[in-house]
């Protein structure tokens, strides 16, 4: 074990002593009906959430981290924060920019503010009482970019000496990082302590160079069993949109293969697989929003509300218009079909 390997290994025991939790989740943000943020009825999804995930991304993709403007973002922080200490959850602070010096920027300015919003002037020791465990970036957005432009800007991100969480994310960036360049990213920076792939190709995780050291989560969706290493599989865990919805079953999936029982634990995989893609497939075509959190306001829109939830109105989006009642309707009818409808609402 090199040093670097050795000094992020005391790093993710230091910020998870009882280890790193394999399911996380990119939590939604909720509109009230005026379009201003929620804070009530984000605590009661968090709420809900908590006995299963032990992180959240904030925000991500799913909570719409790229349409937020800066006092919505800041907002959101500020609820988040909040209830990750009320909650004893970690937060990845999701500075997602297409750009890697707005990045730079955003990171610096979000930890200026920690300071100010805890009153301490020490980096570690802030980041420790806001439960912050890392900084979460992707690449810089361009297709004709080279691995070495990508790497450029990953390492002055990197040379910041923050905790920092690296996302594949080429549905917004339009490019990947290869293998090659997450190995040397690794390498140079013991900061680098994070890798979350939702391409959906897992082609660092598949290369079999994946960082060593880095915990590796995957993002897309689908045949959830076959991917956790303690099944054999390539990742450590999961940071799943869909956790927003199936943070219970994700977690009992997780149990199963834990204690052996991996023929059921399949058959629950199974299930989730049918009916997450499904409804991602008929949201992907809304004007408004992206895919993963339109699919996923659906579904928690039945897990919030009941079995009667098509009765109230549909949720809100962040451009201001709301989900089709349509989706609405399809959605309640594929979760009958995979029997995943809750018997009542967490908002009681």
């Amino acid at each position: 074990m090199t040093s670097r390997d050795t000094t992020r290994t005391q790093f993710l025991e230091r910020a998870f002593p009882k280890g790193v939790p394999r399911l996380w989740c990119p939590p939604l943000t909720h509109y009230d009906r005026n379009g201003a943020i929620d804070g009530d009825r984000i605590a009661a999804h968090w709420r809900s959430l908590s006995g299963y995930v032990g992180g959240v991304l904030l925000p991500g993709s799913t909570g719409d981290g790229w349409e937020l403007t800066m006092s919505e973002r800041r907002e959101l922080l500020t609820i988040g924060l909040e209830l990750a200490g009320q909650l004893n959850l970690q937060i990845l602070i999701g500075t997602l920019h297409p750009d890697a010096k707005e990045t730079l920027a955003l990171i610096q300015e979000d930890v200026s503010w920690l300071k100010s919003h805890f009153g301490e002037r020490d980096v570690a020791r802030v980041l420790a009482k806001a439960r912050v465990c890392g900084f979460t970036v992707c690449a810089p957005r361009g297709k004709d970019l080279t691995q070495e432009e990508i790497g450029d800007a990953l390492h002055s991100v990197l040379k910041l000496g923050l905790p920092t969480a690296i996302y594949q994310l080429p549905q917004v960036t339009q490019n990947e990082i290869s293998p090659e360049l997450a190995v040397d990213l690794a390498r140079r920076h013991d900061n680098f302590v994070f890798f979350k792939d939702t391409s959906g190709f897992d082609q660092v995780a598949l290369s079999g160079k994946a960082p060593d050291g880095v915990f590796t989560a995957r993002g897309a969706e689908g045949e959830y069993a076959r991917w956790l290493k303690i099944n054999g599989g390539l990742y450590d865990g999961f940071l799943l949109a869909s956790a927003n919805c199936f943070a219970k079953q994700l977690q009992e999936m997780i149990t199963e293969i834990s204690g052996g029982c991996v023929d059921a634990a399949r058959q629950l995989s199974d299930r989730l697989t049918a009916a997450v893609g499904d409804i991602m497939k008929l949201a992907a075509g809304l004007a408004d929003g992206n895919p993963f959190a339109n699919a996923n306001k659906a579904i928690d829109h039945f897990l919030a509300h009941g079995p009667k939830a098509a009765s109230s109105p549909p949720p809100r989006l962040h451009a201001g218009s709301s989900l089709p009642v349509s989706l609405i309707h399809s959605t309640e009818a594929i979760l009958r079909r995979d029997r995943l409808m809750p018997a009542k609402g967490y908002l009681g």
